[in-house]
């Protein structure tokens, strides 16, 4: 590795003193409450910076993007090579307060000091293998794009937008804004990965869009006529011949994906997968419902203390042993 890579995480807690009344306060569908897109159940983004010291050890500097004043209580912000961002640092004060994870990725390109390429990695990922920078771009420079088998909605295919998921919803919008810029085309949904990001042409990207951006940063919650950044990023390239699809095949032994279920054995099932796979890295994405499985979660813990045992120097409690 001769080039300088960031890595940027977005996180949240739910928990943390505030957060709660700030949500009530603003909330309005019953989806905005949905504690899926909030709660730290699981300490993910813990177990996550302990992957990327031990099978990313080429990564420059990471940048932690939350909101005020909230840092995770077992993390040690003295650490030389993390920083804690906090959203009114890059965001207007129009925005916010924002629970809206599309309009916060929105800025990620206006993170002091990033690097011109990083690494967007949600607190949910984890690394299980020794990744390079050729996991994520092919020897033509060109973007891998993790797809799902699944084809992007339109907004036909949504019949109730006051009961659809608010992805969906940012999933329809940005097909309706590829197909006016590219014309019409089936397009697969992006599996949930690590994605490299290029600055500069991240903001271009936005730029393409300006009134579904604009509507995306104004709105707190995700919602009707949101534009989701990461998916119209990796469509444009593709697009454009700048990005290429991992065949499904390769793409299995490259990015795992466990749904974390409050039916436990749905889970184990594909935890069992990804032991067969045994790929690069996981996303442990949350579907539980209010009161999250306590098998489930049990299981997933214990994989992921068996994964990564050993705290990382991220962790406060080890930066004070070494004192």
């Amino acid at each position: 590795m001769t080039e300088s890579i960031d890595v940027v995480y977005t996180w949240v807690d739910d928990q943390q003193p505030g957060y709660a009344g700030q949500l009530a306060q603003h909330a309005r569908k019953p989806r905005d409450r949905d504690p899926a897109r909030t709660r730290d159940t699981l300490e993910t983004l813990r177990y996550s910076l302990r992957s990327l010291e031990r099978f990313a050890p080429w990564v420059n500097h990471i940048h932690l993007l939350t909101c005020r004043p909230q840092v995770p209580a077992w993390l040690d912000t003295a650490h030389p090579k993390i920083s804690v961002v906090h959203h009114d640092q890059v965001m207007p004060a129009s925005a916010l307060p924002t629970f809206n994870s599309l309009a916060i990725i929105s800025h990620l390109h206006l993170i002091p000091n990033l690097t011109q390429r990083f690494l967007y990695i949600e607190d949910d990922m984890v690394f299980a293998a020794p990744v390079t920078l050729q996991d994520f771009i092919d020897g033509s420079g060109r973007l891998r794009v993790f797809a799902e088998r699944h084809v992007a909605p339109r907004r036909e295919d949504i019949p109730d937008a006051d009961t659809s998921g608010g992805w969906n919803l940012a999933l329809a919008e940005s097909m309706r804004l590829l197909d006016q810029k590219y014309g019409a085309a089936q397009r697969r949904q992006c599996g949930h990965s690590p994605l490299l990001i290029e600055k500069s042409r991240w903001a271009e990207t936005l730029n393409f869009f300006p009134e579904a951006r604009d509507a995306t940063i104004q709105s707190r919650f995700r919602g009707e006529g949101n534009m989701a950044p990461e998916f119209l990023y990796a469509q444009c390239l593709l697009a454009e011949g700048k990005a290429v699809l991992v065949p499904r095949a390769q793409a299995r032994k490259t990015a795992g994906y466990i749904p974390l279920e409050d039916f436990w054995p749905a889970t184990l099932f594909f935890m069992t997968m990804a032991h067969l796979d045994k790929p690069k890295w996981l996303t442990l994405n949350d579907n539980f419902g209010p009161k999250p499985s306590r098998i489930t979660t049990a299981m997933v813990r214990r994989l992921l203390d068996y994964l990564l045992p050993e705290p990382s120097s991220f962790e406060r409690w080890r930066a004070s042993a070494a004192e």
